[in-house]
């Protein structure tokens, strides 16, 4: 039977919210319009969430859950999922709540009129601090003026792509991945619907302050180049002030005014140019750790379990050989 829609859903830790978001996704799939596949990828659990899982995988076959060997990250994550999903339309969801599932029901709608890919835009954040969303819409306006693509704003990984922009995301080999920015890279014929973010249900996030850094760093550096000029341009107007102060020295000099003694300015502007430096080579020396992380050609991640595949094993080649590498199926 072929599938028509494919529903992602990366998970960690999440053993609290699992029989309401299972109880979830049980209403959406008898309000779809074709055959739909669930893909719960498990980024590495260490709680009791993958035995319930997996027990529904057995049950169900309109489950799947795929078991990553480690934590391997968000992003990493789902792209397991869509590397295995073989549907007309290719959903990708959390699995806090915050994403409500019933807004799929409008991304479909989009999808039917002729999009590639239907964006889902947070209208409303629900039970986030103030800093939060203070930093997340300072991101993405700092990415919108940096980014050599348009990426939309309030805009996550919460998304709707159909068969084409899934199979050609599925070709794109980085192993830094910012998925958002890499779908508005894709092109396609964009929409865009709004929904109110939810506050999660249980649980905790799983994206702390030092994430969202982590993220907003591959974001920064994968889709802008900015880093790299504004480094350039730092550089020349330090070494600018640095020359207009020497002529300046020289200028008190020969008009025969007695220089203060000491170190003081000395140590000042060597400092300053010291640590101009440090920082230029710092921005620098991201895009070649970058470089050396593709150059390497490891597995952007491990398959440890694979459940509820049986009825196609590899009838459609679910993991890329250069992307993936599976250890036992179940």
């Amino acid at each position: 039977m072929s599938v028509r829609y494919s529903i992602v859903v990366p998970i960690l830790n999440e053993e609290a919210i699992i029989p309401l978001l299972l109880h979830r996704l049980d209403g959406l799939l008898g309000r779809l319009d074709g055959a739909a596949e669930i893909i719960i990828v498990d980024d590495g659990s260490s709680d009791t969430g993958p035995i319930v899982l997996k027990a529904r995988a057995l049950s169900d076959p309109r489950y799947r859950l795929i078991g990553l060997s480690r934590n391997f990250g968000h992003q990493t994550a789902i792209t397991a999922g869509i590397d295995a999903a073989s549907g007309d339309a290719v959903i990708v969801m959390d699995a806090d709540l915050q994403d409500p599932p019933e807004v799929i029901l409008d991304m479909v709608a989009m999808w039917k009129q002729g999009f590639h890919i239907v964006d889902a835009k947070r209208s409303r954040r629900q039970g986030e601090t103030l800093v939060k969303r203070g930093a997340a819409s300072l991101f993405y306006r700092l990415l919108d003026r940096m980014a050599r693509v348009s990426i939309p704003r309030d805009v996550g990984d919460f998304r709707l792509i159909d068969r084409a922009a899934a199979d050609a995301f599925r070709a794109m080999p980085e192993q830094d991945r910012f998925v958002r920015g890499m779908f508005a890279w894709l092109g396609f014929r964009h929409a865009t619907v709004t929904y109110e973010r939810e506050a999660r249900q249980a649980g905790v996030t799983k994206y702390p302050f030092r994430k969202m850094l982590r993220l907003a760093a591959h974001g920064l550096i994968g889709f802008s180049d900015m880093p790299l000029r504004a480094a350039i341009w730092l550089g020349l107007s330090v070494s600018g002030l640095a020359t207009l102060y020497g002529l300046y020295v020289l200028g008190v000099w020969l008009a025969g005014s007695r220089l203060v003694d000491g170190w003081a300015s000395t140590v000042i502007v060597l400092s300053f140019l010291s640590g101009m430096h440090m920082f230029m080579t710092g921005v620098v020396g991201l895009y070649v750790g970058r470089i050396h992380a593709e150059v390497k050609r490891r597995p952007l991640y491990v398959v440890e379990t694979w459940v509820g595949f049986a009825d196609r094993p590899h009838g459609r080649e679910p993991m890329p050989l250069h992307r993936a590498t599976a250890l036992r199926s179940a």
